[in-house]
């Protein structure tokens, strides 16, 4: 008997703000990104324009930093920030965040992400775990 495995999509919605700022060069600012449900990670982006993104922070909890730039994720309270101190002419870009959801105990079952189903019907692959 083979266990198949279903992949298994949580959509965690995401909100990232401002949508705009405009800085002296020299100031402080901070953007948030706020997401709907607990996540596993949190990535912060730049994007120069005409250019591709550059990964800035790849941060799962507490703090990272990097020369002026430093982000945090407050997971109780779901959310996470990028700082930038000191802000420079060549910080002028878009900015990005993404997270990695975190599935529930329900979805998670033999596979990481999937729901497993017995008997495998005909047209699925079978579950690297199907030994147990």
């Amino acid at each position: 008997m083979d266990i198949i495995c279903i992949s298994w999509v949580r959509a965690v919605k995401v909100e990232q703000g401002p949508s705009v700022l405009n800085l002296q060069e020299g100031a402080n600012c901070t953007l948030r990104c706020n997401f709907s449900a607990t996540v596993n990670s949190v990535q912060w982006f730049q994007q120069n324009p005409g250019g591709s993104l550059t990964t800035l922070f790849f941060i799962a909890s507490g703090m990272k930093q990097n020369e002026r730039l430093s982000s945090t994720v407050n997971s109780k309270e779901l959310y996470s920030t990028l700082h930038i101190t000191a802000s420079q002419l060549e910080d002028s870009a878009t900015y990005l965040c993404a997270v990695e959801a975190q599935c529930s105990q329900v979805a998670c079952s033999l596979c990481p992400n999937c729901s497993c189903l017995s008997p495998a019907p005909p047209w699925a692959g079978t579950c690297p775990h199907s030994s147990l």
